[in-house]
């Protein structure tokens, strides 16, 4: 039996088992679907809450509860609740997902639409020039860092949602801990196949330009790699071997039998 305290248990309460079970049997249709006394909770004061198992089928792990409470210099507890919970190891139905964070890469067919909200971390207002004076240097300055971050974009990609790209990016299939780049003889940063990228990400990934590797037009990280390497070359032993001389010269004429 197993008894969790959490005040002071009431005496009368703590032993009213049998009027538990009574009320328990009184609201099951079935007298078998309950099982043996678990233990009890101490919910308040004068609040007790006894535990039974339920073996009912389908029901593996799940409880009946029963909270009984004595009013105050009364002798006798009534009954509260009768309520049937998951306990551990019950199998119950998952955590609600909500059906825009179910979406996955690779979901989206053509004509879907997938709206991102207002408020979304990962994009930020693009910086606009504002009405304050500048000079001429001041504003080549400033439409350089609006050329940067995108001008005409009514948001851009905030340091949160680059972030989250670049970790995304480095832990998926063209980083340094796919099962390709693991074999792989050399890493992709000295591949001459490796097209460099302009910003903030550019000290850590390109794009692949060989139409002969899997990841052809793709991000990869600077450690990751496969067997296209530019620089790979065949060990002797993976060469191919040399034909043999023909027994027969078909070029001779004089080999060509006549009729």
């Amino acid at each position: 039996m197993t008894t969790i305290a959490r005040a002071k248990p009431d005496s009368v309460a703590v032993a009213a088992v049998d009027v538990a079970r009574e009320a328990l049997l009184a609201d099951v249709d079935d007298p078998r679907d309950i099982g043996e006394h678990l233990g009890h909770l101490v919910e308040g004061e004068r609040v007790v809450t006894h535990l039974f198992a339920c073996t009912r089928r389908g029901y593996v792990g799940w409880q009946w509860c029963v909270t009984v409470v004595r009013a105050s210099r009364q002798k006798h507890v009534t009954i509260a609740e009768v309520v049937l919970v998951p306990g551990e190891g019950a199998i119950v139905a998952p955590e609600w997902v909500p059906y825009r964070d179910r979406v996955r890469p690779g979901d989206m067919s053509p004509g879907d639409l997938l709206p991102v909200a207002d408020d979304d971390p990962r994009l930020v207002p693009t910086y606009s020039f504002g009405d304050d004076p500048l000079d001429a240097d001041d504003k080549a300055q400033v439409r350089q860092v609006a050329k940067d971050l995108g001008l005409g974009r009514s948001r851009t990609l905030s340091p949160e949602g680059r972030d989250l790209a670049a970790q995304r990016w480095y832990d998926g299939d063209q980083g340094p801990s796919a099962p390709i780049a693991q074999s792989a003889p050399d890493q992709c940063t000295s591949c001459g196949f490796l097209l460099r990228i302009a910003g903030p990400l550019s000290e850590m990934f390109g794009v692949c330009a060989n139409g002969d590797a899997n990841d052809d037009g793709r991000i990869v990280s600077f450690d990751h790699g496969c067997g296209a390497h530019s620089e790979v070359r065949l060990a002797k032993r993976h060469e191919p071997q040399p034909l043999p001389e023909p027994v027969v010269d078909d070029l001779d004429a004089t080999q060509i039998e006549t009729f």
